[in-house]
C-alpha cells in the first residue's frame, strides 16, 4: 500500500468519488441514447488520461514558470471541492434537483420542456470533463506525485496508474447512462448525500493540508 503508483490512485479515485460523480451525471446523459453516452464515455476517458498525464510530465515545470506551489494549489481545489460538495450533502445539488423537477412534471402529466439538446461533443470538455471530473486539485496530486518520483521506472508506474484512473471515469460515465433510466428520486438523494458527505471530508483534508505547508513553507523561509 505504500508504493507511489497506488497512493495516487487511491487518492485520485477517493478525490473522485464515483458514487457523487454518478450522481452528477445523471442529469447530463439523460437526454441522450446508449450509444451517445457509450462515445461520451470514451471520449472521458481519453479527457482524463491527458490531462493526469500532463500534470505528472509538464505539472511541474508549468508551475513553476507561473509561481504557483502545489501547496496553494491544493488548497484551492479543498476550497473548490468543499463548493461543489455541501450542496451535495445538504440534498441541494442540481442532479437532485432537475430528477424531482422531470417527477413532478410527470406526476402532473405535464410534457417536459422541449428545449433543443446539445450535441455531446459540446458538453465533453465542459462540463463533463472540467469540473466535474477533473480539476485543479487531481492536477495538484499529478504534479505532487511526480515530484516525489525519483527514477523513469516510476513515472511509468504513475502514469499506468493515471490511465487506470481514467478507465474508472469512463466507466462511471457509461454506467451513470444505466442507472438514470432506473433511479427514483428517493435514490438519488441518498446517492447525493453520500457522496457529499464523503468529499467534504476530503475537502477539510485538503484545505488543512494546503494551509499547513503554505504556513510552513512560509516559516522556512
Amino acid at each position: 500500500m505504500t508504493h507511489p503508483a497506488l497512493i495516487l490512485f487511491l487518492a485520485l479515485f477517493g478525490l473522485y468519488s464515483p458514487v457523487a460523480a454518478l450522481a452528477s451525471y445523471l442529469p447530463i446523459v439523460r437526454p441522450y441514447s446508449h450509444g451517445q453516452v457509450n462515445r461520451l464515455a470514451l471520449g472521458l476517458a481519453i479527457n482524463v488520461a491527458v490531462f493526469v498525464l500532463a500534470a505528472l510530465w509538464v505539472g511541474e515545470p508549468l508551475l513553476k514558470l507561473l509561481g504557483i506551489s502545489t501547496a496553494a494549489l491544493t488548497a484551492t481545489g479543498g476550497i473548490a471541492l468543499a463548493y461543489a460538495s455541501i450542496p451535495l450533502m445538504r440534498g441541494k445539488a442540481g442532479a437532485v434537483e432537475e430528477l424531482e423537477k422531470l417527477q413532478e412534471q410527470e406526476k402532473l402529466g405535464v410534457a417536459p420542456s422541449s428545449e433543443p439538446v446539445p450535441e455531446p461533443k459540446s458538453i465533453l470538455y465542459t462540463p463533463l470533463s472540467f469540473p466535474l471530473t477533473v480539476g485543479g486539485t487531481t492536477f495538484a496530486f499529478g504534479v505532487a506525485a511526480a515530484a516525489a518520483a525519483t527514477t523513469l521506472q516510476d513515472k511509468i508506474a504513475l502514469s499506468i496508474a493515471a490511465l487506470c484512473f481514467a478507465a474508472v471515469t469512463g466507466v462511471t460515465l457509461y454506467l451513470s447512462g444505466h442507472v438514470q433510466r432506473r433511479i427514483s428520486l428517493k435514490g438519488a438523494m441518498v446517492l447525493d448525500r453520500v457522496a457529499g458527505i464523503l468529499l467534504t471530508a476530503i475537502a477539510v483534508i485538503l484545505l488543512a493540508n494546503g494551509f499547513t505547508d503554505l504556513v510552513t513553507a512560509r516559516l522556512n523561509q
